[in-house]
């Protein structure tokens, strides 16, 4: 029988009585209506961070540079390139804002989020391919930022899972900015689709095996890009030398079990890696700080993993 949080259990029966249409029964536009309609009854009020702006890249790419609260201005800190979720196809700068404000504060870094073209307007890579673009700006302008040009880290939650990782591995073989940290937040990292978990998560929960096929079909028109390690990273040939990773799973998640194999294929490829896994919670609970009392001790989990490898420095003669 599945294990419920039971404020898990009052949120989704709250959903069930508002009758709300699962997002594959909406157009993308009025999905992106309804998910940005959630933020207020979801999450807890944004905190305060010591700067946060938006610059708009010469291509039209927006991002958000936040400075944790209680860091110097003239503090050279690490970096987190944070990339949200939402199927590719939801989502924004707008939805991930508070987390984004936690993060920056719990790890004492700089965080830049990253306001990537979405589905189905622009299909696979062109989310990845801002993601690239994101992650070499803030490389090419450390200086400029005030942040360590060693010490950045990718990471998001879902979608932004997925492009974190890919990243990573990009990283690793020279094609983008090297990252010495990924936080992968119920990631996608198979877009075949073909776990269990697939199998098993099919109603009774925000997001199912059927929303993220509808989400899978936007962001990847062509079935031959699944097969693809930059749309899917599981399918990588190897994740060796990739960053020291966190990985969170939870339970009532289509995407679960890909993400158990993704942190499984970590260590066994000799990768560092934290795996934390909730069988009481549903995909989106970063989200809900407001409903969801795990949502925050998870956050903080996640903000103390990022800042601990972030500011970690090895004493002289030791490996890093």
């Amino acid at each position: 029988m599945p294990i419920f949080d039971p404020q898990v259990n009052s949120l989704l029966e709250m959903a069930r009585q508002t009758g709300r249409l699962p997002y594959q029964d909406m157009t993308p536009e009025a999905a992106r209506v309804v998910y940005s309609g959630n933020r207020d009854l979801m999450q807890l009020p944004a905190e305060e961070v010591a700067v946060v702006r938006d610059v708009t890249l010469p291509d039209g790419l927006v991002l958000r540079v936040y400075r944790g609260s209680g860091t110097a201005a003239s503090a050279v800190l690490p970096c987190l390139l944070f990339l949200h979720g939402g199927g590719w196809v939801i989502g924004d700068l707008e939805s991930h804002d508070r987390l984004c404000r936690r993060l920056a504060n719990l790890a004492g870094i700089c965080v830049v989020a990253a306001d990537y073209r979405l589905a189905p307007e622009h299909p696979f890579p062109a989310a990845l391919d801002d993601s690239l673009t994101a992650l070499q700006w803030i490389d090419a302008n450390a200086g400029t930022l005030l942040i360590a040009r060693d010490r950045l880290a990718v990471g998001g939650d879902s979608a932004g899972g997925n492009l974190a990782a890919v990243l990573a591995l990009m990283g690793r073989d020279g094609t983008a900015p090297r990252t010495i940290f990924q936080a992968l937040i119920y990631p996608v990292v198979d877009l075949t689709a073909a776990s269990d978990s697939y199998q098993r998560i099919t109603s009774g929960v925000l997001l199912t095996a059927a929303t993220m096929h509808y989400f899978i079909d936007l962001y990847t028109p062509d079935p031959v890009n699944r097969i693809d390690w930059r749309a899917s990273p599981l399918l990588a040939s190897t994740l060796a030398g990739t960053p020291p990773a966190l990985v969170v799973t939870v339970a009532h998640d289509p995407l679960c079990d890909e993400g158990l194999a993704y942190a499984k294929r970590l260590e066994e490829d000799g990768v560092r890696v934290t795996s934390l896994h909730l069988n009481d919670q549903i995909h989106g609970m970063l989200l809900m700080g407001k409903l969801i009392n795990a949502s925050n001790a998870v956050v903080t989990m996640v903000g103390a993993a990022i800042g601990a490898a972030l500011h970690y420095r090895p004493a002289s003669g030791h490996a890093d």
